[in-house]
């Protein structure tokens, strides 16, 4: 199981919606992931396998921290593009 934690200022909004996009696609693709939606704060003192956040944030986590950059939250198609190739190869690994 890969553990997300998906990443907006807030919290609330954006990171939710991400989060059940990302849920729908790991299941559509067979991935088993388990996922949360955090704000920018508390997410850097937060462990899961992947974080995934737009490149706005990008700059929080640590250098070790595998993180996922998305071009949007909310576009399944754009979502997909950037998040399948990093789930993929941590599946591989």
């Amino acid at each position: 199981m890969i553990k997300i934690i998906t990443v907006c200022g807030n919290g609330i909004g954006s990171s939710l919606l991400l989060k059940m996009k990302i849920e729908a696609i790991a299941k559509e693709h067979g991935y088993d992931v388990q996922s949360e939606s955090c704000d920018s704060n508390a997410a850097v003192g937060r462990e899961c396998d992947l974080f995934v956040t737009v490149k706005e944030f990008k700059d929080i986590f640590p250098a070790d921290a595998q993180v996922c950059i998305v071009k949007s939250y909310t576009n399944k198609k754009k979502i997909e593009e950037d998040l399948l190739p990093v789930l993929s190869s941590m599946q591989n690994n």
